[in-house]
């Protein structure tokens, strides 16, 4: 099982930052499952160096450019440097400023470029009775998909995060059954992707109101590979929690 920490901009103490990666440390060092800690860019390049423990470390995105006269850019190159092997990518919050899904296949490739393994956000808005948000979900999947080489399209992790599912409890978040069927329709259009039985292989991650109190049915009803943490990653002793009810 995968568990990344997506701290957003919720941590800006750099002393508080340490504490949540050592916590992390101590998760990864037991083996059970793999822990990506995903920090503000600012801090990346302090908390990776010298890291030589199982952690690994996540970009929360990168640049759609490849660098240059671009201010303020942090390019995917920068990221690999700094310590990073996996990116965050098309989170739905890059999404909601302005992140086409032109933009995300650009970034997606600069990542892959750089060897970081990219974590492929994608998620409805909201849900309909047509059920037409199944066809958004196959155009961002898509639009990412069709330009990579098959080698690449192997290495993507994907995140399952609707929208409408965040911010909630527990009990008013996707419900096990209801996670199932949507990971078993994204492997459906994943295999117009990924030769044989990769689709079948390929990571897909889970993000949406996850608690200690649910993450333990979520992860045996669905089939998920693993979850994509935001605000529940943030606080040491629930982080922990989190990663015992997994267990």
């Amino acid at each position: 099982m995968i568990i990344a920490a997506n701290w957003k901009a919720y941590v800006e103490d750099i002393e508080r930052a340490k504490k949540l990666v050592a916590t992390g440390k101590r998760l990864a060092r037991g083996g059970i499952h793999q822990i990506i800690i995903a920090p503000p860019g600012i801090f990346l390049s302090l908390l990776a160096s010298g890291n030589r423990s199982a952690l690994a470390f996540a970009a929360q995105d990168v640049s759609h450019t490849t660098g240059g006269a671009q201010t303020g850019e942090n390019t995917a190159q920068a990221y690999a440097a700094a310590g990073a092997t996996f990116a965050i990518i098309g989170h739905s919050e890059r999404r909601a400023l302005g992140d086409t899904n032109a933009i995300v296949a650009e970034k997606l490739a600069h990542a892959l470029a750089q060897g970081l393994t990219p974590i492929l956000c994608i998620g409805e808005r909201e849900r309909d009775e047509e059920s037409r948000y199944l066809s958004l979900l196959r155009e961002e999947l898509e639009t990412a998909f069709a330009p990579l080489s098959a080698k690449e399209r192997q290495r993507v992790v994907l995140a399952y995060e609707p929208i409408w599912a965040i911010g909630k409890g527990a009990a008013d978040a996707m419900r096990p059954e209801e996670l199932a069927e949507m990971v078993l329709y994204i492997r459906k259009v994943l295999a117009q992707f990924l030769p044989g039985k990769a689709a079948t292989n390929a990571r897909i991650l889970y993000g949406g109101s996850v608690e200690p109190a649910n993450i333990r049915a979520l992860a045996a009803q669905s089939q998920v590979d693993g979850f994509l943490v935001g605000h529940a990653s943030i606080d040491p002793p629930s982080f922990q929690s989190l990663a015992k009810a997994l267990s």
